[in-house]
């Protein structure tokens, strides 16, 4: 991507920004509507024009005691860089503007820059921060962290997971504030369960996607420990709450920041003076989290024209096939190459002078299957081509399984899929070295956003009639393509439904998706997900500090956000990036997955402005206090909104903390009874995640999505959506 097109994300950011503004001087006029009617009865001509409110002064500047100097100089000491307004952990608290230096050049006016020689492994190996230094700011879905010691939230008043509303009130002990625009944020407070009392991370968590290229403020407040004392603030906090004038320069440089960010918490109604902890961030910009995405996509289509791309037809089976297909395909295509090398794993993206992906003018052979439903290979009864899109660290076979042969023969629908590279069986070996590692883990961001362009070409074939439908291989005896040409549809599952988001959100040739147990982002859903219990032993075994743990996951956020929703999900249903169209979306959801928890799934639906689907479940199932918070009801059907369908096989609801189902109280309680080895076969132990793609109302809901004029419709009649568990099927 060129200057010339990335301006205008910065364009709309800051139109974004200003229209923000108005709205906010608007609601401030309000605020002081009497004194607007008291001007405008004096008799003038003119309206009366109410001034913007302003914060109340800081405390009058008052110098710290020699031990409190000593104090802050100790933290300082610690390392170059680090954040001194906690004491526990140099990248604490997490983001922070501190970890950033001024750069005019990019939207958010800073370039990110985090401290040297942290996040050391069990080898000694710190973090390399250079890839970082390609962002703007933090990502949209960062974990807000800090280490408070032991603090009792539910004493403190926090929002909890389960009542997100709660963040948003008055005297929340927690607080987000947007101070682009003034607006106060919904999020959430919770501890680390996983780590021992006094290194349990407080960790916040905004319930969407944080404004692009926005600067986000957080306050702590009224927290108290276990025995009901308030928590202490720490010495360099203190400084800057109660305008203690210090001899540290660096302390002074940074005080107009902070006296910023206290002033925009005062104008949200937060007095500094009951602050125990706060700090500021700024959110990485569009340009930053898609450009380089967009770079290779824009450069890859160009040097394509106007033709399909090449491919190479390796096979064509029509025996030993699921019931109902009658011809399987496979073979390669051709991508232009971003990455160094071969492209194989391990690879990285090869970059130009301008920081932009660059290709030599190789290639990348990806690999692609198609199950083509033996109804297609009748006359006139061409089948709907399917972009699919497999899971965690599988493989394009998936697409030639059971279940993808049911939905491809049920609803006469060509699924075609390729690897998702970067996250792929072949990928396992790299995934490893990252967790033992955690600088190595840009190989994984790049290969993966690769892996999406592979993607969109493979839909191009789908869409032009000199691609696939031209070879015999993809035609009936009488010579006519076996699918529709013009239209392209996609259906992701799990890491399909997770990068499958990015890949959507970029996506050209397709305007309809469904994401089947998606979710945002990987940050929050890790310590969630029993997919990564396997994984987590080597992490553990090079980061075994729980907190450092936690910072992991923010950090590596901020480069996963280029290869999953997280970083696209603020352009995908509405304000598209350029040359780029919206797109209709159902998420699929299974209530209490294992795997992917559905509380990341409800994020998206609030990043995309989807509707829930209602009755969503049978009263209190859902755990929230108050489901469903900022989402909206769907209807009425057929409909044009993006749509979230919660379908329920009768799993255990999920825990209430970042624990997986299977560590959880109520799993226990529940599941106690059932031998261990019979668990996955139990309707309420077992998991949900396989469940929603075979339920028939899924399959017919996508059937009649899947057309040019198709639109979401109810197809689970006037209650909940229910699925039989998975094993139950029998494909």
């Amino acid at each position: 991507m060129n200057r010339s097109d990335t301006t205008s994300f910065g364009a709309s950011a800051a139109a974004t920004s200003s229209n923000r503004r108005r709205r906010r001087r608007a609601a401030a006029a309000v605020l002081i509507a009497g004194a607007v009617l008291a001007a405008g009865c004096s008799g003038g001509n003119e309206p009366a024009v109410a001034p913007e409110p302003t914060a109340p002064p800081p405390p009058a500047a008052t110098p710290i005691s020699t031990a409190d100097q000593s104090a802050v100089d100790a933290v300082l000491a610690a390392g170059t860089g680090c954040d001194e307004l906690d004491a526990a952990r140099c990248l604490l608290p997490f983001p922070s503007y501190r970890f950033t230096l001024p750069d005019p050049s990019t939207p958010t006016g800073v370039r990110v820059e985090l401290p040297a020689g942290q996040l050391p492994n069990a080898s000694g190996t710190p973090l390399d921060v250079e890839p970082w230094r390609s962002l703007d700011g933090f990502s949209p879905g960062t974990p807000m962290l800090t280490a408070l010691g032991d603090v009792d939230l539910t004493a403190s008043g926090a929002p909890p997971i389960g009542d997100i509303a709660r963040s948003i009130t008055p005297d929340s002990a927690t607080v987000v504030v947007d101070l682009t625009t003034g607006e106060r944020l919904a999020h959430w407070a919770e501890l680390d369960s996983r780590a021992p009392a006094g290194q349990q991370v407080l960790i916040i968590r905004a319930a969407a996607p944080l404004p692009e290229a926005h600067r986000i403020g957080v306050g702590v407040r009224n927290l108290v420990d276990p025995a009901g004392q308030p928590v202490e603030p720490t010495t360099a906090f203190r400084a800057y709450r109660d305008a203690l004038t210090t001899t540290t320069r660096a302390i002074e440089d940074r005080r107009a920041e902070m006296e910023d960010l206290f002033a925009g918490l005062s104008l949200a109604g937060v007095d500094r003076a009951g602050l125990q902890q706060a700090w500021s961030f700024p959110v990485a910009s569009a340009e930053a989290l898609a450009g380089r995405m967009l770079h290779i996509r824009d450069d890859a289509f160009e040097r394509l024209g106007d033709r399909a791309p090449q491919f190479t037809i390796e096979s064509v089976s029509e025996s030993l096939l699921p019931p109902g297909i009658g011809r399987r395909v496979q073979g390669t295509y051709q991508v232009p190459l971003y990455l160094t090398g071969d492209g194989s794993t391990g690879n990285s993206f090869a970059l130009g002078p301008d920081g932009l992906p660059a290709t030599s003018g190789a290639t990348y052979p990806a690999r692609f299957t198609c199950q083509i439903p033996a109804q297609a290979l009748q006359p006139d009864d061409p089948a709907t081509p399917v972009v699919y899109g497999h899971g965690l660290l599988g493989s394009l076979n998936e697409a030639n399984g059971s279940w993808v042969g049911k939905i491809s023969a049920t609803n006469n629908a060509m699924y075609c899929a390729t690897d998702w590279i970067g996250m792929s069986t072949a990928d396992f070996p790299t995934a490893i070295a990252i967790l033992r590692s955690i600088s190595e883990f840009p190989k994984l961001a790049d290969r993966v956003q690769q892996g999406i362009l592979n993607t969109l070409f493979l839909a191009r074939l789908l869409v032009r009639t000199d691609g696939f439908a031209a070879d015999p291989a993809f035609q009936t005896a009488s010579g006519q393509p076996v699918f529709r040409t013009g239209e392209v549809y996609y259906d992701g599952n799990s890491q399909g439904g997770i990068i499958g988001a990015a890949a959507s959100a970029v996506a050209q040739d397709w305007t309809k998706a469904v994401l089947g147990v998606p979710g945002m982002n990987y940050s929050l859903l890790l310590n969630r997900s029993t997919d990564f219990d396997l994984y987590f032993t080597f992490l553990r075994e090079a980061y075994p500090d729980p907190i450092d743990q936690q910072l992991i996951f923010g950090v590596l956020q901020m480069l996963w956000d280029r290869a999953e929703g997280n970083g696209y999900a603020q352009h995908t249903t509405s304000d598209p990036y350029p040359n780029t169209p919206a797109k209709q979306v159902i998420l699929d959801v299974a209530f209490g997955d294992f795997q992917v928890p559905q509380v990341s799934a409800e994020i998206q639906a609030r990043a995309y402005g989807a509707k829930v689907r209602s009755p969503a479940l049978d009263p209190g199932r859902h755990p929230d206090t108050a489901p469903f918070f900022g989402l909206e009801e769907a209807g009425p059907f057929p409909t044009t909104d993006s749509v979230l369908v919660y379908w329920d096989s009768g799993t255990n609801p999920p825990p209430e903390s970042n624990i997986t189902p299977k560590e959880s109280a109520t799993y226990t309680e529940a599941c106690a009874s059932v031998p261990e080895d019979s668990r996955d076969d139990d309707v309420v132990c077992g998991d949900s995640h396989e469940d929603p793609r075979r339920a028939p109302e899924s399959m017919r809901q996508k059937l009649l999505f899947f057309t040019p004029d198709g639109r979401i419709e109810n197809t689970c009649g006037s209650g909940p959506c229910r699925a039989a568990k998975a094993f139950t099927y029998g494909f």
